[in-house]
């Protein structure tokens, strides 16, 4: 198609292969993973979807040039040398941000003022009066990246980061960022095609990417608006056309989503944030203590959590982590049980051996997505009966 163009989705570390399949998956094409980042061609209309849809990208991003500078005077006449027409007007409000690796820039934000500095004074020169900067909710947000000698100027599809899904308006002490709940979920291999159990469920993150992957509804159905609507070539009825298009392959869902938490003002935010996102049919939210539960089901359970841990809670480690592991051994058979943790040490009180890690970072924490298959009955019980068929 000759109107596609190239983007760059971005997004956590360790996600980039789940992004490149969600991406192959709505139809992108020459899709290629680099570190925290992925590439794509598509064109205007599957920009739309991917902001819509994506549910491990945290901004789309659409270069529009890219030069070589050697200094700052360089940036400068290089930006101002550009044609911003199509982009920008004076009564357009615009915000800049600067990503730098290089030894001839050295500060982001010195850079992003010399940019702003050369698209003000071109609008002032050329027509008298000049666009304002909104640092907070700007018309355009532009994107100037720099590595090495080499800047690429860039239109932030997004606006704000794409994990503000808009259903979560009551949080706990550290809510588990959307993306990386939904990036956890997809690599613990979560289809909706069994039951679901979030045991320290918190504000309800988990529980509400886990139903909206089930039932497969767009990841951003909640969000207020994308910065897209707010380009002078927006097409508002293309808009419309992707987006009842992919509410048209929404599914339904068999099986049950729960969630646990000892806290009571805990179970009411996951409430609100369940509601919030229309999502009280498919999700249970409960207060109970994990340590004191039992499965809740026959059949095979898929259970994905965010444990507490010390930076934000103060919790005697080993004995929680001992009784984490305790608790999936006696009451959880035919369980396949994952959770994310910052603190490697603590897995050794979980007294299993997890069947698969994974290195991810929660903020600017590294952590591993550890997996536990918990066996109905034991697992050598398991093995002489494969043997013997």
């Amino acid at each position: 198609m000759g109107n596609n163009f190239k983007m760059v989705a971005k997004t956590l570390y360790g996600f980039e292969e789940l992004l490149a399949k969600e991406l192959r998956n709505l139809g992108a094409i020459n899709v290629q993973t680099g570190v925290r980042n992925v590439t794509f061609e598509g064109d205007t209309g599957f920009m739309y979807k991917a902001n819509l849809c994506l549910r491990t990208a945290i901004k789309i991003i659409k270069p529009i040039t890219s030069f070589h500078v050697r200094d700052e005077h360089d940036l400068y006449k290089k930006i101002y040398a550009m044609d911003w027409s199509p982009y920008l007007s004076v009564d357009t409000t615009f915000a800049i941000d600067a990503t730098v690796n290089s030894e001839n820039f050295t500060h982001a934000l010195y850079v992003s003022q010399k940019t702003k500095d050369a698209i003000v004074d071109k609008f002032r020169d050329l027509e008298g009066k000049r666009p304002d900067v909104d640092i907070k909710t700007p018309d355009m947000r532009i994107n100037i990246h720099i590595q090495k000698d080499l800047c690429n100027v860039a239109l932030d599809s997004s606006g704000a980061s794409l994990h503000h899904r808009g259903y979560r308006t009551a949080t706990n002490i550290a809510p588990i960022n959307e993306v990386l709940a939904a990036g956890l979920l997809l690599h613990s291999g979560w289809d909706g095609q069994c039951d679901f159990l979030d045991p320290m469920c918190g504000s309800g993150t988990m529980l509400t990417e886990a139903a909206m992957i089930a039932c497969n509804i767009p990841a951003n159905i909640n969000r207020k608006g994308f910065a897209f609507e707010k380009w002078p070539d927006f097409e508002e009825e293309l808009y419309q056309k992707v987006l009842n298009s992919s509410l048209n392959k929404t599914r339904e869902f068999h099986y049950k989503i729960v969630g646990y938490d000892k806290a009571p003002s805990a179970v009411q935010k996951a409430k609100d944030n369940v509601e919030n996102a229309n999502l009280t049919e498919y999700i249970q939210v409960e207060q109970k203590n994990f340590f004191e539960s039992e499965k809740f089901t026959k059949n095979h359970l898929h259970m994905v959590f965010n444990p507490p841990y010390g930076e934000r809670l103060n919790i005697e480690m080993e004995e929680f982590y001992a009784a984490i592991g305790n608790t999936l051994k006696r009451q959880y058979p035919g369980t396949d049980a994952w959770f994310i943790t910052s603190n490697l040490e603590a897995l050794k009180f979980v007294g299993l051996r997890p069947s698969r890690k994974i290195k991810v970072f929660n903020s600017h924490l590294e952590s591993k997505l550890v997996k536990y298959v918990m066996y109905e009955g034991s697992k050598k019980a398991k093995f002489n009966q494969k043997s013997e068929a």
